[in-house]
């Protein structure tokens, strides 16, 4: 039996300034699990990511959660997930996270979640995947980092296409069409 299709959210081990992020988190994890499909995330139980992961639990939804062992208490691992993976290392975390989704979706946050996200972007770039990345601008969050990408390629430090692998959306039912469409081709691929 094949896994359901997976978002792997990254996001703040915080919750941030701004109320709408938190809305936001949560309505992404209500609706994952309404959809069907499974959550991956970083295993914590604070900020974003803890709200996307209980909101994904309170619909009946398939969370898999991974953490780092140094992080289990900083981010209060959350044990009660579908499935709970502690790891050595933050690569190790990239990496089973990363391995176990079909799409990236990249929800405000800080260095973790940017890190996070430069390696999915930089590993598309390289062709080593095909996952969609999706950026959740969230009352306009992510502008500047939008601004500094297209900021890398004209300066001459990436080609245009680099562009082409980042989607943006404004809102989570904009995100919800664009992951079905994917979630779909997936589904046509492994029939």
């Amino acid at each position: 039996m094949s896994q359901p299709f997976s978002v792997c959210v990254y996001c703040g081990s915080r919750d941030g300034v701004v109320p709408s992020y938190a809305d936001a988190a949560e309505l992404l994890g209500v609706s994952i699990a309404a959809e069907g499909w499974r959550l991956i995330y970083g295993a914590g139980d604070i900020g974003l990511m803890g709200r996307v992961a209980r909101s994904a639990q309170a619909g009946g939804g398939n969370t898999f959660g991974v953490i780092p062992v140094h992080l289990f208490e900083r981010e209060v691992g959350k044990r009660d997930l579908s499935t709970f993976i502690v790891t050595e290392t933050m690569h190790e975390r990239k990496k089973v996270m990363f391995m176990n989704a079909d799409a990236i979706v990249v929800l405000p946050g800080g260095a973790g979640s940017l890190d996070e996200f430069f390696e999915a972007l930089t590993w598309a770039q390289l062709g080593l995947h095909a996952k969609p990345i999706v950026l959740l601008d969230i009352a306009g969050y992510w502008a500047p980092l939008i601004t500094l990408l297209d900021h890398v390629v004209a300066q001459g430090f990436a080609e245009k296409s680099v562009l082409d692998f980042v989607q943006t959306v404004p809102d989570v039912p904009a995100l919800l069409a664009l992951l079905r469409s994917a979630a779909s081709a997936r589904s046509v691929l492994t029939e």
